[in-house]
């Protein structure tokens, strides 16, 4: 086998896991995705105008959430979860395994639940749309539309923006927050 061979194999089971973690994340946010939306239309489903004003910024504010996460897990040096790990600090070695797979992580975080946010907000605006064109029917829906759709964009894009910063100054921060989160819910004793 030459050079050429080995080097081949390598490239092809570099290019699998990155395959397969695609096809993961398409199911994941799938099934996300369709939990989501069903828990924002039974929310919404017959639900006043102060209801649909309450899932939006949850919505919108879920998406900043995990939008800080990514981008401190990316943003994060492994060095104080090492010295927390050593000193049995709860949630240091949840949030060194998120460092680890930083990659997968901030994908999950950003990409499936920060867009699954996105849109489910998307279409509980126009659902608040619909609602007050109804109750203000005085108002061009045109104007409730643009003022909708722009509140729910500044929001999420200016929430989304802070977030970052937040996250890239807090890194460590931030991930020890989390990892004690997971910490907890899986349940692990201090030893």
């Amino acid at each position: 086998m030459d050079a050429g061979d080995s080097k081949k194999k390598q490239e092809k089971k570099k290019k699998e896991p990155r395959f397969r973690w695609a096809v993961q994340v398409f199911f994941i946010a799938v099934v996300l995705s369709a939990a989501l939306s069903f828990a924002s239309d039974q929310a919404l489903n017959g639900a006043g105008l102060a209801v649909a004003f309450a899932v939006l910024p949850a919505l919108i504010l879920l998406g900043i959430l995990f939008d800080i996460i990514g981008v401190a897990v990316t943003a994060a040096d492994e060095k104080p979860f090492h010295s927390m790990a050593a000193r049995r600090t709860p949630g240091a070695r949840e949030a060194l395994g998120l460092i680890r797979k930083a990659d997968k992580v901030s994908s999950f975080c950003n990409d499936v639940v920060g867009d699954i946010c996105g849109i489910i907000s998307g279409s509980t605006g126009a659902v608040i749309v619909v609602q007050m064109q109804a109750a203000f029917g005085f108002l061009p829906a045109m104007v409730i539309s643009l003022a909708v759709t722009a509140l729910t964009s500044g929001l999420t894009i200016g929430g989304k923006a802070l977030g970052k910063a937040v996250a890239i100054e807090n890194s460590t921060a931030v991930l020890q927050l989390v990892g004690r989160i997971l910490h907890v819910f899986k349940g692990n004793k201090k030893r």
